[in-house]
This record gives C-alpha cells, structure tokens and sequence, in this order.
C-alpha cells in the first residue's frame, strides 16, 4: 500500500481551471487506469493530486506512467495544451501495516479544507474514497 502524490509542472494551478479538474477526475475515476491495482481514495488539488494505492502486478513506476499519460491524453483531446501537466517525478510513502489507512485517506481528503478551498469536503467535487458515503458524516 502506498500513498502517492504528484506535483503540476512548476506547481501551475491548472487544476483550478473546473474543465481540466472534471477531466482528469474522469480519468481518475477510470479503472482501465489502474488495471489490476486499486485506488481506495484520492484528492485533485489545483496544483496536485494524493491518492493511496493497493499496487497490483504492476510496477509503481508504470501505473504512475499510466495515469499521467491518460491524464495528459485527455486533457488534450478536450482542448488543452500538448504535453504533460505534471512533473516527471512522483512522491511515495509506503504505508506500514500499523497506520490506519482510513486516517490518511480523511487527511488527504481534508486538503481543500486545509487549502482554503471550501469549508466543508463535501462541496469540493475532485475527490472519492471506496468506502466513505458522501451523504453520512465525515468527522476529519
């Protein structure tokens, strides 16, 4: 299990722009994306994306490779700039047994709030958890 995050090129804001946000939460969204590894939760800030990750067969390099090549794709064919958003490189923690993966995925969740963003996760669009209702409370 691993907590993941990636960085836009220069730490440009281009997910601040709603378009771009909703396409690559598509793409997020996407399980093609993933393949056989399962993402349990994840957050697109304007500059950023977190997501914690159960890796499957593949390597983290290559699901890495995946998602920002889709992402990249996608924003691309919906009328966005050639190349890639992001930088090259990612960040990953891999998580021990003993951290309670529940609580990093309401600390990445709650970065919106933290940003300034919104007052409470739930109007803030560009994120998802597999096991959280969105219509119950979230205590954070």
């Amino acid at each position: 299990m691993y907590l993941l995050t990636t960085v836009t090129r220069h730490r440009e804001p281009i997910f601040a722009d709603t378009d771009r946000a909703r396409v690559t939460s598509q793409v997020i969204h996407a399980a093609s994306t993933w393949a056989d590894s399962r993402l349990l939760a994840w957050v697109l800030m304007p500059d950023h994306w977190h997501g914690p990750l159960q890796l499957g067969d593949e390597s983290l390099g290559r699901v890495m490779n995946r998602f920002k090549a889709c992402a990249s794709r996608a924003l691309h064919e919906s009328g966005g700039p050639d190349g890639s958003p992001w930088e090259r490189s990612f960040h990953d923690h891999a998580l021990r047994v003993e951290e309670d993966i529940r609580t990093v995925a309401r600390y990445i969740i709650a970065n919106p709030v933290r940003a300034g963003l919104v007052d409470s996760v739930f109007v803030y669009p560009y994120w998802d958890a597999v096991w959280l209702d969105r219509d119950a409370s979230l205590t954070l």
